[in-house]
């Protein structure tokens, strides 16, 4: 099923979650190549954890919600986040926000963001066979790679399999981090689904998608996607029971599949 070529493997501890990566490469000094390229991958991510953590009181996106920085005197990144930001939430009927708890905090978008920015580099650099993987969110560039879907019920096991070429998968959950995603209409958190997993081409949108679908609950948040046709949708509410939008298809896990991290790559809900 897959191309052939060994899978050289690297895990970042940054942004307060673990980014792996799987790059397929071949011929002679392979392991090399890929340690050489990713070497700015993992400089820039911890780039953009120093400009956008709100958890250090010091990055630009602390200073500026705090009133200390004027946004010109932000690294530049800043406004083109907090724009992409604003797009989600018109796009979404404000069901996405920079603000959750009026506080400051474009993290729904920069987490899916710096996945898809560190795939970019590693697609610029000659490695178009690889998957990167941010808090269980998981772009994917060649293929066919295989994703696997966390089960919010069972720790540790897997709804299903995914398979495909370039795909972006976020999933949005309390299962990892309890009722932290608000709805930004009531303040409050949004508690209608355990899980909501978001398929589509390129993470930071899909990623900022999944956090707004989430919020809108079952109902809305699967009509929602239904009806952008380049996302597909898996909810798993509270009792247990699953929908998806039509098209979205995935295995059953395969035989043996309680621990999931012989699959290349998987999406766990509830980081994000």
């Amino acid at each position: 099923m897959n191309p052939a070529g060994p899978v050289i493997r690297h895990a970042e501890h940054v942004m307060g979650t673990v980014f792996s990566f799987a790059v397929r490469s071949t011929g002679a000094g392979a392991e090399v190549g890929v340690a050489e390229a990713l070497g700015p991958v993992v400089r820039r991510l911890h780039r953009i954890d120093e400009v956008f953590s709100t958890y250090r009181p010091q990055s630009d996106i602390s200073r500026f919600g705090r009133g200390e920085l004027a946004l010109a005197q932000c690294d530049p990144a800043v406004a083109e986040v907090l724009e992409r930001c604003r797009e989600v939430a018109a796009e979404t009927g404000g069901w996405f926000t920079e603000r959750p708890g009026g506080r400051l905090d474009p993290s729904g978008w920069v987490k899916g963001w710096a996945v898809e920015e560190a795939s970019e580099q590693l697609r610029a650099a000659g490695f178009v066979q690889h998957t990167v993987t941010g808090g269980g969110d998981v772009q994917t560039c060649g293929g066919p790679w295989r994703i696997g879907i966390a089960d919010p019920l069972r720790p540790g096991a897997v709804l299903g399999v995914l398979a495909g070429h370039d795909l972006a998968v976020a999933t949005s959950g309390t299962a990892e981090r309890g009722a932290h995603i608000v709805d930004p209409h009531t303040g409050r958190p949004a508690t209608g689904l355990l899980s909501l997993t978001l398929v589509g081409r390129r993470l930071a949108l899909t990623d900022a998608r999944a956090t707004a679908a989430f919020a809108m609950g079952p109902d809305l948040g699967l009509a929602w996607a239904a009806g952008h046709p380049e996302v597909e949708a898996l909810a798993v509410l509270p009792d247990g029971t699953r929908r998806r939008t039509p098209g979205f298809a995935f295995a059953p896990p395969p035989a043996g599949s309680a621990d999931p991290a012989h699959l290349p790559s998987l999406a766990l809900p509830g980081r994000s």
